[in-house]
């Protein structure tokens, strides 16, 4: 991002990017409660943020780890429940209510929901250095959330014996789950380069 601050913590249209996270499924008309989850030496900054910002959104943190994979395993100790859980990335801060309640409607149902897109680019394989085109009808972007039954995707998580996994939809899939995708949205972007995040002002200022 060309910044020295974490992306989660730059700005869209005046606030934070994690704010506009957190407030999407503070208003998505669930009954959510909700874990930031963030590095410790993180904790302080975020605090700071939402003096500054006078931010009001309930929520608890707790501490991450060294991967993705240990920061979720960390963020699902701290729920006591029965229910359902969405994990969802703090820097795609577009997520509409569509999305996470499709999410959480299919979860309810099969025991969990998945957000994923169509891919829209024509892709090529390569194998032992040669590259081939393939079908891309038969190819989707996973994006987040990724909702789950609680009691599902925490014993996914105890068993799993590798913390290389890059979504939760693997670690439940590798535990026996079958998984299900609902329709994701192309706004629903993940903000990893400033491009992204001139993408993202648009959309908000659109959605205006």
């Amino acid at each position: 991002m060309h910044s020295d601050r974490p992306k989660q913590f730059l700005e869209l249209a005046g606030r934070p990017i994690l704010m506009h996270t957190l407030d999407a499924f503070a208003k998505c008309g669930l009954d959510i409660n909700l874990i930031l989850v963030l590095p410790s030496d993180h904790l302080n900054t975020w605090k700071e943020l939402t003096q500054k910002h006078n931010y009001q959104t309930s929520h608890q943190t707790t501490t991450g780890g060294a991967t993705r994979f240990d920061s979720v395993r960390n963020g699902l100790t701290v729920i006591e429940d029965d229910g359902l859980v969405a994990i969802h990335d703090g820097a795609r801060p577009l997520i509409s209510t569509k999305v996470i309640q499709r999410t959480f409607r299919q979860a309810e149902i099969s025991g969990n929901g998945i957000a994923a897109v169509q891919v829209k680019d024509s892709i090529r394989q390569i194998v032992e250095g040669k590259n081939k085109a393939v079908d891309r009808s038969q190819f989707y972007s996973v994006q987040t959330p990724q909702t789950f039954k609680i009691d599902l995707i925490k014993a996914a998580f105890a068993a799993c014996q590798s913390n290389a996994f890059t979504d939760d939809a693997s670690v439940a899939e590798a535990f026996g789950e079958k998984i299900e995708l609902v329709e994701g949205s192309y706004d629903n972007l993940k903000i990893t380069t400033p491009e992204d995040l001139v993408i993202a002002t648009s959309i908000l200022d659109r959605r205006k």
